[in-house]
């Protein structure tokens, strides 16, 4: 071999030359011949049936394709999980975003203005816009309860640790909806022809999910549908389950036309239409003993799915499992529920829930140690998990964790005790408060629960004619390097430069199904497999004797070619496996949730102006445990681009709804953070190991979106000395806390 390695290098990635010369292609660079483009004429109201519907004066409409439900060859439904979400409105809608009709033209220009001519009469029922709404069941818009799905977790006795109790502590934290706001929209192109079947190109993270989607719907049997991944600009989980959504909608239009049919949304349509981060509320009551351990607990989770179920049940999951985040709970009952209103629903965003529950968790500790008298630092210390307790699942910590030396080196690398101190003082003149805060959390890496051993996800290396070595896997890249370290792990098993190793474009056709590129589950999971496919094309050279127990690169490609040459296609599959001692019972909602869970530590310095009542991070540190970091850049770009996108869930991004629609769809008027409203993020990383990951690897695309929110609302209640609750936190809402707690003679500054 080599001897080179290749893990825990910053190599160049795979896909970077082409992005920066501008040779990448993106779906909306792809032409094909007689290309039609596609439109969706969608509801503008949030519940009604739907009455007459007109085709208005002054458009052709002899020159346009018009696709409805009744033109739907399968079932009218996007399958996912509870297959209950139309493709087209059938009769009624459920959301002020659903879609009616599908329009199709030559000349894309003339498509908006055909969309704004259709005229649909409605008979409004009411709506229900709100959890709370929801919950009362006024209206009945979902099953017989509004309830999507609903979990249950309880350990040990809650019931009996009140009366134990020194102290009790309650509170309601909720966190708002957040849009994805990729850098490239939303688009498909689908071709269909009746002997081929139906083929789409489009901007996606999960081909497989695309590909079951379309047998359904157009009544196709999985060799007669191909999904190809184009270059994807970004996805952050709003490509996983809406994809199905837009390609749905350009099939219709191929199949009907019988010429290949683009549909690429505008920013706009792209905000108002598809899904978002689900909008939260959680309700703590903890029972403590006098010296600040935590007895117990209760937990009430609900999330808002929005109209349809979608990926609801799965993002409601993640959330409940981390509703306890990195503590020793001996008691606990936690109650989670994903209920139905009338706005377009809310699906797949990094962290999928958990960035939610541990809002609510991270908040809540710091609250426990205002009425227990601790800091907010030894309160954690207190009540951190350690090797052989249980989680809230009572899935045993096998590893060695030290979550307080963790804590310790973050506060140490962040000057957190000195910084109190001075900001303490400082605060006392001046026309700013400054603070300080920390959050500690865990996320897990994988399927939640028995997941992994449903999708059974299979990888293959091919070993090419030429005698390099290409990876066979339906993980997509959109930006998050995993092409560079699929490549990377199968470089390194095979003692080869990384150079000689590729991987296929993400095509059903050619690749098989490794499972959706989601959960913090591509390295860790799919890499294992890579690893282990990677390592029968060694064991098979040898075996062979083509190669000896120690080869040179050259030696490796003479070999390769020689069996392609001898047996044709030469490749190696691996299947995943669940590891013995990962069980999780579905029934009962317990076990071991996820086979790794990585570990973080944040700290949060924040500055309120108390002029414009702006929050600013003037500093932020990011430590995290991720088992083995395999390319640093990466990491540390995983790292600083989560934080970044949590800094703008906690303090810019809000979405005004009206009636169910998304009122500041643009980027002119739904705020995210610039460079210039961001700190430098330091990042810092622990590596433990992880032995059911490619050379030791955790999870860490979803883990930095977890900690920025409550650290960040830790240190402004530590500079105001005023407790915030939710988020966004926009610069009313302080100035509305800090007037309700000003004296009435207090004027100019706050006291």
């Amino acid at each position: 071999m080599t001897g080179d390695h290749i893990v825990g290098v910053s190599v160049p990635r795979k896909e970077g030359r082409d992005k920066v010369t501008g040779r990448a292609q993106y779906v909306d660079d792809l032409t094909l011949p007689g290309m039609l483009f596609g439109a969706t004429v969608r509801s503008q109201v949030p519940r009604s049936k739907i009455g007459k519907i007109t085709f208005g004066p002054g458009i052709a409409w002899d020159e346009f394709i018009v696709v409805t439900a009744r033109d739907i060859p399968g079932k009218n439904v996007i399958a996912l999980i509870a297959n209950d979400q139309p493709c087209l409105a059938d009769g009624v809608v459920n959301h002020p975003e659903e879609p009616i009709l599908l329009l199709a033209h030559s000349d894309r220009h003339l498509l908006p203005q055909a969309v704004a001519a259709v005229s649909i009469e409605y008979d409004q029922l009411p709506a229900l816009f709100t959890v709370e709404q929801s919950e009362t069941r006024s209206e009945v818009i979902w099953g017989s309860d509004n309830i999507f799905k609903s979990y249950l977790v309880e350990k040990g006795d809650v019931d009996g640790i009140w009366k134990k109790a020194d102290y009790i502590v309650e509170g309601e934290y909720k966190t708002g909806a957040q849009e994805q706001l990729y850098i490239e929209n939303n688009g498909m192109i689908a071709s269909f022809d009746a002997q081929q079947g139906m083929t789409v190109w489009g901007s996606l993270q999960c081909p497989f999910y695309v590909h079951k989607a379309l047998m359904a719907l157009c009544n196709l049997t999985a060799d007669k549908v191909r999904v190809v991944q184009m270059e994807t600009g970004g996805a952050f989980g709003g490509k996983e389950e809406y994809p199905s959504m837009i390609a749905a909608h350009a099939a219709l239009l191929a199949i009907k036309c019988g010429r290949p049919v683009k549909i690429i949304y505008d920013r706009l349509e792209d905000m108002a239409a598809t899904t978002k981060r689900h909008p939260s509320r959680t309700r703590h009551r903890t029972a403590l003993s006098k010296d600040g351990r935590i007895l117990g607990g209760e937990i009430e989770l609900t999330i808002d799915g929005g109209a349809y179920v979608t990926l609801s049940p799965v993002v409601l999951s993640r959330a409940t499992i981390h509703a306890g985040g990195a503590y020793y709970w001996p008691n606990v009952r936690i109650t989670a529920k994903a209920v139905a209103t009338n706005a377009p629903p809310h699906g797949a965003f990094r962290g999928f829930g958990a960035p939610q529950s541990l809002f609510a968790l991270e908040r809540h500790m710091d609250r426990i140690a205002q009425v227990v008298g601790l800091s907010p630092v030894e309160i954690r210390k207190r009540n951190f998990l350690q090797p052989g307790q249980m989680t809230t699942t009572e899935q045993t910590v096998r590893e060695p964790l030290d979550l307080v030396r963790l804590l310790d080196r973050a506060l140490e690398l962040s000057d957190y005790h000195a910084k109190k101190q001075r900001f303490a003082k400082e605060n006392e003149l001046g026309t700013s408060r400054k603070g300080i805060g920390i959050a500690a959390f865990l996320h897990g890496a994988g399927f939640t629960g028995s997941g992994e051993r449903n999708l059974s996800s299979v990888v293959g290396v091919e070993g090419c004619a030429d005698g390099t070595i290409k990876v066979l896997v339906s993980s997509t890249e959109f930006g998050q390097g995993t092409k560079t370290v699929l490549c990377q792990i199968a470089a390194e098993t095979l003692g080869l430069p990384y150079e000689n190793v590729e991987i296929a474009q993400a095509d059903t056709d050619q690749v098989p199904n490794s499972g959706p590129t989601v959960a913090s589950r591509t390295v860790m999971v799919v890499g294992k497999l890579v690893q282990s496919a990677a390592l029968g094309i060694k064991q098979t050279l040898m075996g062979s004797g083509l190669l000896g127990d120690s080869y040179s690169a050259e030696q490796f490609r003479s070999a390769c070619r020689t069996q392609v040459a001898a047996h044709g296609q030469f490749r190696s599959w691996a299947r995943y496996e669940a590891p013995a001692d990962v069980f999780w019972d579905d029934d009962k909602y317990r076990g071991e949730a996820y086979a790794a869970f990585a570990w973080a530590v944040y700290v949060a310095e924040a500055t309120v102006d108390m002029t414009t009542y702006n929050v600013s991070v003037d500093d932020f540190l990011a430590l995290q445990e991720v088992g083995k970091v395999l390319h640093p850049v990466l990491a540390r770009g995983q790292i600083a681009g989560g934080v970044a996108q949590g800094i703008g869930y906690t303090l810019y991004e809000k979405v005004i709804w009206q009636n169910g629609r998304m009122q500041n769809g643009q980027m002119t008027n739904y705020i995210m953070p610039t460079s210039a409203d961001l700190p430098v993020v330091r990042v810092f990383f622990e590596e433990m190991g992880n032995v059911h990951g490619a050379f030791g690897a955790k999870g860490i695309g979803e883990l930095p979106m977890d900690g920025p929110a409550p650290a960040i609302v830790n240190a402004v209640e530590d500079a105001l000395k005023v407790p915030f609750d939710s988020i966004p936190l926009l610069p009313e809402d302080v100035f509305e806390a800090l007037l309700a707690k000003r004296e009435p003679q207090s004027v100019g500054g706050v006291r």
